[in-house]
C-alpha cells in the first residue's frame, strides 16, 4: 500500500489499436482507427500506439495517418530491436509533433532458446543497440523486455538498467502470456525499483494479458510496488484473453484513491461512450455483466438492493453511473428533432461527423423515426456505424421478397444495383429465409463466402427495436465482417451479409498478424 500523501499521477498508455486489434475479428480499416484515436483523446489518454509499421502498408499508413492529425496525446509506434522495423516506425511517425518509438525483444529462457536462439550477452546487446538506433530518431523511447513475468530476475534487472542507460525513457515489463499473479508481479516490480541502479532516469510501465484473469489485479498490483505507467486496451481487447482493461484499472485507481493514492488523466465519463464506439467498430459485443461499461454493471434487481438503492444510492453502489458515462435514461430524439438536435447527441456518444456524415446519418434517422416512435441512443450508435463508412457499396441492395412456411423450402428473390445496371436473382434452396437471400447475393455478385459467425442483437429495447447483425466470413483465406442495421432483422442480416460482400470487392479484410508484446 502506498504510504505518501501525495497523489501520484499514472500515464494511461492505450494499445487498442495495436494489440487491441490483434484480437481476431477486430481489424479495422484507416478511418476507424482515426475515429478511434480522436475517441482516445476525448477520453484523456496519454500515449496512444497506434500501431506495428513494418507489419504491413495498412499499419503503416494508420500510425502515420493519426501521428499527423491527432494531437492531444502522444502516438507510439511499435517495432523489434530491429533497424528496418525501427526505421519504419520513424518514418510513420516522424510527422507528429509528440511521439514515441517502442521497441521490445524477448528475454525469458524460453523465447531465448526455441524463438531468438541468443544468449543472453546477445540479447543485451541488441536491446542496446536497438535502444540507441530509436534514440538517434527521437528523445521519447520505450524498451519492452518482451514476456518479462517468466524472465529471469537478475537478467531483467540487467537487460533494464543497459537500456535505461541506452537512452529508453520509459520500461515496459510485459507479462506477455498472462502468466503472473499479482504477489509475483509485485515482486518483480520491486526488485526492478530496489535493484536497478538507474531506474530512477526512467517510467516504469507494465502490459499485463488477462489468460488468467489477472491483468487488471496484476497493473494494480505494479503501481502499488512503483510502476508509473499501465498499458491497456478499451473493453480489455487483445490476444487470446485479451490486455488489461482500461475502464476497470482506471475505475479501480479512482474508486480507491483512498489505498492506492494516484489517479490518471482520464475523463471518465467518456468511458461508456468509448466502449460502444471500440465495440461497435470491431465487432466485439460487450457482456452485460462486465465491469464499468456493461448493460448490467448499474442494474440493481434484487428487492434487498432495491431497496436499499431507493434510500440511499451508495448502499449498493461504490460509483455513480453518470462517472462512467451512462444516463439515467437514453431516451432523446423523436421524428420532430432536429438536425443539431442529433448532431449533438452524436457527440455526447463519442463521435465526430463531418457535414457529410451528419447529412447520411440524419436521412436515416428520419427514416428510423417514422418506423418506431422513441429513438434511444443504442439507434443513434447504430446508425451512425451502419452510415459512417469508407466502403464504398459496389452493391446495394434494391429490393428483396422471401416465401417461407415451415416444413418448406423458403424461397427468396432479391434485386441489387451495381452503378446503373440491376441484376435479380431467385433461389429456393437452404434453411431459412436468409440462408436463401444470402445465396441469392452470392449467384448475382459472383462471390462464394463461407459464414463463420452470424449474430443478431437488439440496439436498445422494445419490440420495435432496432435489430443490429453482425457477420464475420472467409473468402480466399481472408476475414470480413459486415454490420446491418434494420427494424426488420432479415433486412439487417441481408444488409451484413452484403457489407461483406462489397468490403470483399474493396479488400477491406483482416491484416496479418504478427509477433508482439
Amino acid at each position: 500500500m502506498s504510504t505518501s500523501n501525495t497523489t501520484r499521477q499514472i500515464t494511461i498508455f492505450d494499445t487498442t489499436l495495436r494489440d487491441g486489434e490483434q484480437s481476431p475479428g477486430c481489424s479495422m480499416n484507416l478511418s476507424e482507427k482515426l475515429e478511434v484515436a480522436q475517441a482516445l483523446v476525448d477520453l484523456g489518454v496519454d500515449v496512444i500506439e497506434a500501431g506495428f509499421p513494418i507489419t504491413s502498408v495498412g499499419d503503416f499508413q494508420a500510425v502515420r495517418e493519426i501521428a499527423n492529425s491527432v494531437t492531444g496525446s502522444t502516438i507510439c509506434g511499435l517495432a523489434r530491436c530491429r533497424e528496418p522495423d525501427i526505421d519504419r516506425a520513424w518514418e510513420a511517425l516522424q510527422g507528429g509533433d509528440d511521439v514515441r518509438i517502442h521497441v521490445f525483444l524477448a528475454t525469458s529462457a524460453i523465447h531465448r532458446e526455441f524463438k531468438l536462439r541468443m544468449g543472453k550477452e546477445e540479447i543485451i546487446r541488441r536491446a542496446v543497440d536497438g535502444v540507441k538506433r530509436a534514440k538517434s530518431y527521437c528523445d521519447n523511447i520505450e524498451f519492452s523486455p518482451e514476456d518479462a513475468a517468466r524472465t529471469e530476475v537478475d537478467f531483467l534487472c540487467q537487460v533494464v538498467e543497459a537500456a535505461i542507460d541506452a537512452g529508453a525513457t520509459t520500461v515496459n515489463i510485459p507479462d506477455t502470456v498472462g502468466y503472473a499473479t499479482p504477489a509475483h508481479f509485485s515482486s518483480v516490480i520491486s526488485s526492478l525499483v530496489n535493484r536497478v541502479p538507474n531506474i530512477d532516469k526512467a517510467v516504469i510501465s507494465v502490459h499485463c494479458h488477462n489468460d488468467l484473469g489477472l491483468a487488471v489485479a496484476n497493473s494494480l498490483a505494479a503501481v502499488e510496488s512503483g510502476a508509473g505507467q499501465i498499458e491497456c486496451t478499451v473493453n480489455g481487447l487483445g490476444e487470446r484473453a485479451g490486455n488489461c482493461s482500461l475502464e476497470e484499472v482506471v475505475m479501480a485507481m479512482r474508486t480507491r484513491n483512498d489505498y492506492y493514492k494516484v489517479d490518471t488523466r482520464i475523463n471518465t465519463p467518456r468511458l461508456v461512450p468509448t466502449s460502444r464506439l471500440v465495440s461497435n467498430i470491431t465487432g466485439m459485443l460487450v457482456q452485460r455483466n462486465k465491469a464499468i461499461v456493461g448493460r448490467n454493471a448499474f442494474a440493481h434487481e434484487a428487492g434487498i438492493h432495491q431497496d436499499g438503492m431507493l434510500k440511499e444510492s451508495t448502499t449498493y453502489e461504490i460509483m455513480r453511473p453518470q462517472d462512467v458515462g451512462f444516463m439515467r435514461t437514453d431516451l432523446v430524439l423523436g421524428k420532430h428533432s432536429g438536425r443539431a438536435a442529433l448532431a449533438d447527441r452524436a457527440k455526447a456518444l463519442g463521435y465526430h461527423l463531418n457535414d457529410e456524415q451528419l447529412v447520411s446519418v440524419f436521412e436515416a434517422f428520419k427514416s428510423l423515426a417514422d418506423k418506431k416512435k422513441d429513438v434511444y441512443d443504442g439507434d443513434i450508435a447504430a446508425l451512425i456505424e451502419q452510415q459512417n463508412t469508407t466502403i464504398v457499396d459496389q452493391w446495394k441492395l434494391v429490393t428483396y421478397e422471401i416465401q417461407s412456411t415451415s416444413g418448406n423450402t423458403p424461397t427468396a428473390t432479391i434485386t441489387l444495383s451495381h452503378g446503373d445496371q440491376e441484376t435479380t436473382a431467385t433461389k429456393s434452396c437452404g434453411d431459412g429465409p436468409l440462408d436463401a437471400l444470402f445465396s441469392a447475393i452470392e449467384e448475382i455478385t459472383g462471390k462464394a463466402v463461407v459464414v463463420r459467425d452470424f449474430r443478431v442483437q437488439s440496439a436498445t429495447r422494445g419490440k420495435d427495436a432496432q435489430g443490429e447483425s453482425i457477420i464475420e466470413a472467409e473468402f480466399n483465406g481472408r476475414m470480413y465482417r459486415g454490420r446491418g442495421v434494420s427494424t426488420d432483422t432479415v433486412e439487417a442480416g441481408t444488409r451484413a451479409f452484403l457489407n461483406v460482400i462489397n468490403r470483399i470487392e474493396v479488400g477491406a479484410g483482416e491484416s496479418d498478424r504478427n509477433e508482439a508484446i
